[in-house]
């Protein structure tokens, strides 16, 4: 017994629709950055299910190159989190003024 895409699709927007909460909420930057994370998650989950319902690769494919780059955006993302942390002892983006120092 399969289980139907619909189920997929669903899961994928309550995990978007709290990744755009969170974005939008928040003023914490390391919880902006999961909040998008958590969208682009989404975004893969939908990818998979339409390429399974279609019997195709190439959504599981595009999900895969989507979470590559993820990994490579989530290193520079976090490396510069933490050094505006150690200069400003605070990860508040409200406290961040274009990245001046």
């Amino acid at each position: 017994m399969r289980t139907p895409i619909a189920f997929f699709l669903v899961v994928s927007a309550l995990l978007f629709t709290i990744g755009t909460v969170g974005v939008l909420v928040r003023r914490n930057a390391l919880v902006i950055f999961m909040s998008i994370e958590l969208q682009l998650n989404a975004v893969n989950l939908t990818l998979i299910a339409f390429s399974r319902q279609l019997g195709e690769v190439n959504g599981q494919v595009l999900a895969f190159f989507s979470m590559v780059v993820a990994a490579a955006e989530v290193v520079v993302g976090l490396a510069i989190i933490v050094a505006i942390f150690r200069r400003r002892v605070s990860a508040n983006v409200d406290d961040i003024n274009l990245l001046r120092w």
